[in-house]
């Protein structure tokens, strides 16, 4: 078929708005800068970063492109904020280059910037808390507002994701199921429309990664997390230890022997220079309960002496008087399943521990307490019979971020968090609806002009089922998700058609039985055939399908396309045999 303008007719076409324009905000607050670290296991060890071209390694502080801050997708690979060698965290050279699944010895383990903010006995505030997990936890079903570790876990799409508390953890120390075990996804590890259905800011790493006994994942596991980065600034890590996963027998990478430390020790590295020694592992109440510890997960808060002050009990930081030093141990560390000092409950490696008590509290153990049970968190332990796997759920960052990491109306709450209580998220994008300016249009309605009198004011030309075509949008104009979806109804059963659209409205236009206002260069979608109701659809995957369209005939984030739907209508009132709907016209998003 041909698009030949035909007599134009001189009505003009009313726009009908579906999504209305939001109310008016204050500023919105500013996303915040993140940096972390990854695996030595995953497809971007190896990669480019985005900055320099630098070949990524597991001791790189990471950041997200391209501002540091998450962001829909599809993203370039993460650009190196720190490197790990000379001027960045003073660790051994030799390792830029090497591929993911083989391990070299610079693997950051743990990360903190040590500036808080300080947890007090009423706990982590709303968003105040970050972890995340690796491939093989599962979370406890059933808890929480998807998107959360359970809704992702099932499609390899969590390892490189970041949970956030999605109610208050307040009464510390809290043991298991003290609070309620809400969490939701934050951030995620590639920005793009998950398995789920799911869509949220993202780092521009690798996904799913689906759980296997190789060294060589399919993703990319976020080993540490931290916030408020600054390249001038202390930065206080833990390297891996070299005993193996009992999970997958694999061995660990060995950087913390490599440089002359254990896994439990905490170390600072200064404007680049050699890490020392911070905190040892046996001040932290690890390498005591008969086996070696690694430190998997570091929230710290510095009193700025220059020198670890343990904490003598919980919240004597609050004076100034000690550091604020919060862990977890990985999974086969020593530690695990022995009594903790507070509770004297098992330890498990999803728990958020303190130092050892000192006996005026009721301590006298050697070993840590735990500030936070795993449960608290919405993490499977087997101690409470809520794992879903053989295994409790692996805590693998912490990070207290200083405000909320994406909070678009600027109302001091984590945008994820505003969903979980009750803000409505329609197109399911992670964006609080209220954000969100008006995307979506209906125009091109046959109201007047119709070409034999055909009229339908609520769709395209009346055709041979009485009524005209209707063409209708869902999902969302994101192209990251690539999820919207067109609907063509009030046609007959398996009518041939296809989808097209174009950069303008105009006319509208004589065409067939109908009403053409799309206008410009048009570009075409897949023949369909109508189903037996009637009913024909395209999509999702338009900005998927548009990459074979010509340069600047492609549907990118910002850009505004207008859709029609052209239909077989043999029988129809004017004789033309065919026909086309209303128009949709879409503005579209990241």
């Amino acid at each position: 078929m041909q698009f030949t303008p035909c007599t134009p007719a001189v009505r003009v076409v009313p726009s009908v708005l579906l999504l209305l324009l939001p109310p008016a905000l204050g500023a919105p607050a500013a996303a915040q800068d993140v940096v972390f670290s990854i695996a030595w296991q995953g497809p971007t060890v190896g990669a480019p970063d985005f900055l320099g071209g630098v070949p990524i390694t597991e001791g790189d502080l990471l950041t997200p492109a391209p501002g540091g801050s998450p962001t829909l997708g599809p993203l370039p690979t993460p650009g190196i904020a720190r490197p790990h060698g000379p001027a960045g965290l003073g660790l051994l050279p030799g390792c830029i280059g090497h591929p993911g699944g083989t391990p070299c010895f610079v693997e950051v383990d743990a990360l903190s910037t040590g500036n808080g903010p300080l947890v007090t006995p009423n706990g982590f505030g709303l968003a105040a808390l970050s972890w995340s997990t690796d491939e093989y936890a599962q979370g406890m079903a059933g808890i929480g507002i998807p998107p959360n570790l359970s809704s992702e876990a099932g499609f390899g799409d969590s390892s490189a994701d970041v949970w956030t508390n999605s109610v208050p953890l307040f009464g510390l120390p809290m043991p298991p199921f003290a609070g309620g075990p809400g969490h939701r996804g934050v951030i995620d590890g590639d920005g793009l429309v998950s398995g789920s259905g799911a869509a949220y800011p993202g780092l521009g790493l690798i996904e799913p990664n689906v759980p296997n006994f190789m060294p060589m994942d399919t993703g990319d596991d976020l080993d540490a997390l931290a916030f408020q980065h600054a390249a001038s600034t202390p930065v206080y890590f833990s390297l891996d230890g070299a005993f193996s996963d009992p999970l997958n027998g694999i061995p660990n990478s060995g950087s913390a022997p490599a440089h002359g430390f254990v896994g439990g020790d905490v170390l600072v590295s200064i404007a680049g220079g050699a890490p020392v020694l911070y905190a040892p592992a046996f001040a932290l109440g690890l390498n005591l309960a008969g086996g070696e510890d690694d430190l998997d997960a570091l929230y710290l808060w510095d009193n700025g002496n220059g020198t670890y002050d343990p904490s003598q009990q919980p919240f004597d930081w609050s004076t100034g008087a000690s550091d604020m030093l919060l862990f977890s141990v990985r999974r086969g560390s020593g530690l695990i399943g022995a009594p903790d000092s507070i509770f004297g409950i098992p330890i498990s490696e999803g728990d958020i521990l303190t130092a050892p008590l000192a006996p005026v509290f009721g301590g006298g153990s050697p070993l840590p307490g735990i500030l936070v049970a795993a449960e608290n968190l919405g993490l499977g332990t087997l101690r409470s019979g809520t794992a879903m796997a053989n295994v409790d759920d692996d805590l693998n960052a912490l990070a207290g971020n200083p405000g909320p990491i994406n909070d678009c109306d600027g109302n001091g709450v984590e945008d994820a968090i505003d969903i979980a209580m009750g803000a409505a998220d329609v197109n399911a994008n992670g964006v609080p609806d209220v954000c969100e300016p008006t995307l979506l249009s209906l125009t091109c309605f046959c109201a007047a002009a119709a070409p034999c009198g055909n009229v339908d004011p609520t769709a395209g030309c009346r055709n041979s089922t009485v009524l005209g075509g209707l063409l209708t949008a869902s999902g969302t104009t994101s192209v990251g998700a690539d999820n919207l979806l067109l609907t063509a109804t009030n046609l007959q059963p398996a009518a041939f058609g296809l989808t097209f659209m174009g950069p303008t409205l105009g006319g509208p236009l004589v065409f067939g039985d109908g009403l053409r206002c799309v206008t410009g260069s048009l570009q075409r979608f897949a023949i369909s055939i109508s189903d037996a109701t009637g009913t024909a659809t395209t999509g999702p995957g338009l900005a998927a399908f548009s990459t074979g369209f010509p340069a600047g005939s492609q549907i990118v984030p910002g850009s505004t396309w207008h859709f029609q739907h052209w239909y077989r209508d043999p029988g129809g009132p004017c004789g033309a045999s065919y026909s086309v709907t209303n128009a949709v016209s879409a503005t579209f998003v990241p």
